[in-house]
């Protein structure tokens, strides 16, 4: 492998953007190929991004054949995923693909197989865990400042009008973007679900085919539990992106609430009814950098290194599974054990 790695993108939708401006940012890597059903849109992100050598293409083997990278960038949709990945591992190529890692279990199960056969990496692009608050506040757990973690609580309501294929798909909360928040909860806990009870709808208002809204109780190991509630279509009072949180432990609580207000307590000592509340800091530590930016970067240097990506297959795969426990739980209105 020479010292620059060899990058093909395939898939020019919106969400691409991110992956192209955070590429261009990087040192010893190089887009030689770009891929999409529609050639127009591949040109479109090669002008974008000054990528005057980078060939253009609609069919992914064809390039993988052609240019011969080192690595795929795989932007496409879900139902695409397994086809390009598993082409993409075949070709001898590293992997890092958007979220989520495949279109259901058995997918996902048969992909990190493939990558075990191409012994190359296969990752996933969950940008939200690569955040100083989301980092600051799993520290600040692991302190052991409110004593034991007992319970995890997150918030997501945002009035999403995107119009395209997700004001048509089916679980369309859950599938394409709770896997930020279970994601986050796995990140926050240190601990992995292995139970879910989810009720889905969708409420009046709403503009979206199906379901859009979501509450899901998990049973994490260790005892935990944690509470998700979410919707798509929700107008007013908007969440961030990364949901409102509480942290309550055996000792004291933390919330992150607004996307910037963060505040901690712990009891005191003292006699009484409710014991005085004492206020604790959260130190957020400063990231060189955040998002999609830091999670390229860690997996680039990951096959550098040798060392494992943080959102490598097998472990990406826990929080994938919590997608699919809660949307079986939803549709057979009982509660589910999360298999792996």
């Amino acid at each position: 492998m020479s010292n620059t790695l060899k990058i093909v993108v395939v898939g020019c939708g919106g969400i691409s953007h991110g992956w192209f401006k955070a590429s261009g940012e990087l040192a010893d890597v190089s887009i030689v190929g770009v891929v999409d059903l529609f050639e127009a849109s591949a040109l479109k992100r090669k002008e974008e991004f000054g990528l005057s050598d980078a060939k253009t293409g609609t069919d992914v083997e064809a390039m993988l054949r052609d240019v011969k990278p080192d690595v795929v960038f795989d932007c496409t949709v879900p139902e695409a995923r397994a086809t390009v990945v598993r082409a993409a591992l075949r070709a001898g190529c590293h992997v890092l693909s958007e979220k989520p890692m495949a279109a259901s279990m058995e997918e996902a199960r048969e992909l990190i197989e493939e990558s075990k056969k191409a012994d190359r990496m296969f990752a996933i692009m969950q940008n939200r865990r690569y955040d100083a608050r989301i980092r600051g506040l799993r520290s600040f757990i692991e302190s052991g400042s409110v004593g034991t973690l007992t319970t995890l609580n997150c918030d997501f309501y945002i009035g999403a009008h995107f119009g395209g294929f997700r004001d048509k798909m089916k679980h369309v909360l859950l599938l394409d973007m709770a896997i930020h928040s279970f994601d986050q909860a796995r990140m926050i806990s240190g601990a992995d679900a292995v139970g879910v009870y989810c009720h889905e709808w969708n409420p009046a208002g709403s503009w979206y085919d199906h379901d859009a809204s979501a509450i899901a109780i998990f049973e994490m190991s260790g005892g935990i539990v944690y509470t998700y509630r979410g919707s798509w279509c929700a107008e007013g009072l908007n969440t961030s992106w990364e949901c409102d949180w509480r942290v309550q432990g055996s000792q004291g609580a933390a919330t992150w609430i607004a996307n910037t207000q963060f505040h901690a307590q712990k009891a005191g000592a003292g006699d009484g009814f409710k014991r005085p509340q004492a206020d604790l800091p959260i130190i957020l530590p400063e990231l060189p950098m955040m998002g999609h930016g830091a999670c390229i970067h860690n997996f680039i240097d990951c096959i550098r290194t040798g060392q494992i990506p943080e959102t490598i297959c097998t472990e990406n795969i826990k929080s994938l599974a919590m997608v699919f426990g809660a949307i079986e739980s939803a549709e057979k209105g009982q509660r589910v054990p999360i298999k792996i």
